[in-house]
């Protein structure tokens, strides 16, 4: 059953901030992209790289490994509509940030 964890505070996530998270063995990004926070999958579907070191532009992170780009609120890519990773709702409450995990 789905519910909202915490897995970061606001001060963990400056404007334009990442964070890499792991819980329940699954490993999340989250991101801050002008004050809107977003979860998505950490883990690059293409080879396994950590989406939170990747280069953060607009609400675009690219992988720090072979550069693919994934729409941090979306999870879509540019690749094409096959490719993509799982998108999380975020919650916050005063300086949680909390996020529905499955």
């Amino acid at each position: 059953m789905p519910k909202f964890v915490k897995l970061a505070t606001l001060g963990d996530l400056p404007v334009g901030g990442a964070k890499e998270v792991e819980f329940d063995g699954r490993v999340y990004a989250l991101f801050n992209v002008e004050g809107a926070i977003s979860a998505i999958d950490g883990i690059c579907p293409h080879q396994g790289g950590p989406l939170a070191d990747g280069q953060l532009e607009g609400c675009f992170v690219a992988c720090p490994w072979h550069g693919w780009e994934f729409n941090v609120q979306t999870g879509a890519t540019p690749l094409g509509p096959r490719i993509k990773v799982d998108v999380f709702e975020v919650k916050i409450e005063g300086d949680d940030v909390l996020v529905l995990v499955p």
